[in-house]
């Protein structure tokens, strides 16, 4: 007989797909101007951050076409002051593709689709990425055995290909979301990236320098002041849902927490969350 599943992730699921729903109904309705306008001062913020300024390996999220804070101008002034870019890439992962033919009777399997961070060569390179569906800016396919990756999968699945060696160590991750909440909580946009890249890449880091030394970097969550819920609303979250350290709003707030707070990361969070 299989065991029915737990009616709490089921109602914590539900409870995410109409935060969703609720809030790509506030986004369609932001004019342009509202994001720019928004956008100017999160990276003006941004870029005066100490951590951002000490940073010498960030990550960064590329902006869809509207509804959320761009992120071209983070690029650019990132790749100008010499630090090391990264930005997301999508793909299908070994192990999933693994698990698919193991037994009914294995544990879950990972997500199919999968994400890793990979270098930027210049602002030059960055202007070559096609466009998807969504407007975001990709690195082409072909083009990524020659950047460096955050993650020691992607490089084994192009190694045949000349895969290049792995990144350094990411400082700073600006991360996207669809809502946020007053602690930092965060509602991505259902596909568990980024919870499952912080994951694995904390995996990575203690495998390398141990639980001790293990160090994350600071995630930054940028978000227009539409899509942080007014207080007590809260993001529907649990175990699997990193907290952020610090969300800068399109209204001058920046919401962080404490330095004793900030993510050497808890060993309970985990891989596939929304």
């Amino acid at each position: 007989m299989v065991p029915l599943p737990s009616p709490v992730p089921l109602l914590l699921q539900v409870a995410k797909r109409k935060l969703r729903a609720r809030m790509r109904a506030v986004l369609q309705e932001i004019s342009a101007e509202s994001v720019a306008k928004q956008t100017q001062q999160v990276v003006h913020r941004l870029l005066s951050l100490p951590e951002y300024q000490a940073a010498r390996g960030i990550g960064v999220y590329l902006s869809m076409a509207s509804g959320e804070i761009a992120t071209a101008p983070i690029v650019s002034h990132a790749l100008a002051h010499g630090k090391r870019v990264y930005v997301p890439f999508t793909y299908e992962s070994p192990a999933a593709t693994a698990a698919s033919v193991s037994s009914a009777a294995a544990a879950p399997a990972r997500p199919r689709a999968v994400m890793d961070l990979v270098s930027v060569h210049s602002w030059q390179d960055y202007q070559q990425f096609q466009r998807d569906r969504w407007g975001i800016p990709v690195p082409a396919e072909g083009s990524i055995a020659t950047r460096a990756s955050c993650l020691a999968e992607l490089e084994q699945k192009v190694a045949g290909e000349g895969a290049r060696a792995g990144a350094g160590p990411l400082d700073l991750v600006v991360v996207p979301g669809m809502a946020f909440d007053a602690g930092r909580g965060r509602l991505g946009h259902g596909k568990g990236y980024y919870d499952n890249f912080f994951r694995r890449y904390q995996e990575n880091q203690f495998a390398q320098d141990g639980r001790e030394k293990a160090k994350m970097p600071l995630l930054v969550a940028l978000a227009l002041h539409e899509q942080v819920l007014a207080e007590p609303q809260t993001i529907p979250a649990d175990h699997l849902d990193w907290q952020m350290d610090v969300v800068i709003v399109g209204d001058g707030r920046m919401l962080q927490a404490s330095p004793e707070d900030r993510s050497p990361a808890p060993p309970t969070h985990g891989a596939q969350s929304a």
